[in-house]
């Protein structure tokens, strides 16, 4: 990968904060993941080659498929997982899972930061991924939580913060 490539992550919400839920043939869920493809299409002509995701359930999932998308067009793109914890999607259901899996298993690289769940786990997975980043791409309510903190801190450590505001 060109060393001068620059780094993206993402933070976004789960469905439990989005306005269509689970529901993801919702006009709006729709038009999310097309602003996610142009968005990510930008940022690779920017020169952002290395994607970071968490992997949650969500927006985050949206992030890697797209980015996946986007490497087909691109081969010298890379996706890279950062896992929280090694049994993240444990408590999902059998659809979840296979999502979750079938992403890994596409990933250019993963990481899990720790073997089992604490309560910070998850800010933890967002502050390695942002301090291992140039742009931080937001998928944003405007609500208190991990992903407000995750913009606050990224924009705190001097990085290009790019928002998709739902």
């Amino acid at each position: 990968m060109d060393e001068h490539a620059l780094t993206c992550c993402f933070t976004g919400h789960r469905p439990q904060k989005l306005p269509w839920g689970m529901n993801e043939g919702d006009p709006r869920c729709l038009a999310l993941k097309a602003e996610l493809a142009a968005r990510l299409e930008g940022l690779y002509e920017l020169g952002c080659r290395r994607f970071l995701c968490g992997m949650a359930i969500g927006c985050d999932m949206y992030f890697a498929e797209a980015v996946l998308a986007l490497r087909d067009l691109h081969p010298d793109l890379r996706l890279e997982a950062a896992i929280p914890f090694g049994d993240q999607p444990g408590r999902w259901n059998e659809k979840q899972r296979r999502r979750y899996n079938a992403l890994i298993n596409a990933a250019d690289g993963v990481t899990v930061l720790q073997t089992v769940y604490t309560g910070d786990c998850m800010m933890r997975r967002n502050r390695w991924m942002v301090d291992r980043s140039d742009i931080l791409l937001a998928c944003y309510d405007g609500r208190p939580g991990g992903t407000m903190n995750t913009i606050l801190y990224a924009q705190r450590c001097g990085l290009r913060v790019v928002l998709i505001e739902l």
